[in-house]
């Protein structure tokens, strides 16, 4: 497979991201990249919310966010993790999630500890995410989506 890259949502790829979606029966379990952005301005959450884009070949595949607390250790939230509908179902989601990890480490080498949530009814993602050493936290977050974290070594 080809490279992913990831690469800070900016002037340049703003416009290109926003087409980013995933199909329409999956919409309701993540955020829209517009709504992403958004959470990156307001920042609700009172972190720091870093948007970035996926992709090969200088054409764009996906999208997330990371949403931390600046010098924690176990406060990383990987968030609005998509691939696009044109993308998917070619083995890029695992391939992503694998390089946004890494990624967090070299960007992050404190963070010991990353989470994400999982809507219930998403067992394809649930799926993806134990494989790569994502487990369970047998609970749910305020949104009754489940917690799932994964040590890093």
């Amino acid at each position: 497979m080809k490279p992913i890259v990831i690469q800070p949502v900016n002037a340049q790829n703003w416009e290109e991201a926003l087409e980013i979606s995933v199909c329409k029966e999956h919409r309701h379990f993540v955020p829209s990249v517009m709504e992403s952005l958004a959470y990156a301005y307001i920042k609700p959450w009172d972190e720091a919310l870093d948007p970035y884009i996926l992709s090969i070949d200088g054409e764009i595949i996906g999208f997330f966010y990371l949403s931390f607390t600046p010098g924690s250790s176990d406060n990383y939230w990987i968030g609005g993790f998509q691939i696009d509908h044109r993308h998917q179902r070619k083995g890029y989601g695992k391939q992503a999630m694998i390089e946004i990890i890494k990624f967090i480490k070299e960007v992050h080498p404190k963070c010991s500890l990353i989470s994400l949530t999982v809507e219930q009814e998403n067992s394809v993602a649930q799926k993806l995410y134990e494989g790569l050493g994502f487990t369970s936290e047998q609970r749910l977050n305020q949104d009754g989506e489940i917690i799932y974290t994964i040590q890093l070594g």
